[in-house]
């Protein structure tokens, strides 16, 4: 308990360093506003458009928001003390390369994305649709900006980078290894 304690703390979040976004907190109000939005029902709804949305759909996306639920709480827990929403890394946290981080650099934003798609699914909704390819451009943009920090703070992650997939393997955009090349 004392780990998920101290994983909510060092977050530094304050009002100015909000205005002045000097650790990434306008990604984060991005991702947040984002992932709020899922909320807002369906638009246009399938009904409007003359479209018999199929149950089967529907329900495979209810089925895929919970895995990406279950996705976020394994990332959560791998993370421990070193959790922080923000794209900077918290000072002193350890660089976690197991568990899920073992296939995966950002598995809590794989996870968003797979409760996105889930809803997008679900809801049958352009809307949706429009929310989650946004998710994919803010969480990618995020996750630059932490990949960034943490090649300062973390001598062994550039090797990291070259073996582990970004956020999802080999999907253009959303995979970007290095090489060594270059």
């Amino acid at each position: 308990m004392a780990d998920w304690n101290q994983a909510f703390h060092g977050w530094n979040l304050s009002w100015r360093s909000l205005f002045s976004n000097q650790q990434g907190e306008w990604w984060l109000v991005a991702q947040l506003l984002l992932i709020v939005g899922h909320l807002a029902p369906a638009w246009p709804s399938t009904h409007s458009l003359g479209v018999h949305w199929p149950a089967g759909m529907a329900m495979g996306g209810l089925i895929l928001f919970a895995v990406g639920l279950g996705l976020a709480v394994q990332g959560f827990r791998a993370l421990g003390p070193s959790l922080s929403p923000l794209p900077e890394p918290k000072k002193g946290a350890a660089l976690v390369t197991t568990g899920v981080y073992a296939h995966c650099r950002h598995p809590l934003y794989r996870a968003v994305l797979v409760c996105s798609l889930g809803v997008t699914l679900a809801w049958g909704s352009l809307l949706h649709m429009a929310l989650f390819l946004s998710l994919v451009f803010v969480l990618t943009g995020k996750a630059h900006r932490e990949e960034r920090e943490l090649l300062k703070c973390c001598p062994n992650y550039a090797d990291y980078m070259k073996t582990t997939a970004s956020i999802v393997a080999h999907i253009p955009g959303l995979d970007w290894r290095t090489t060594g090349a270059g």
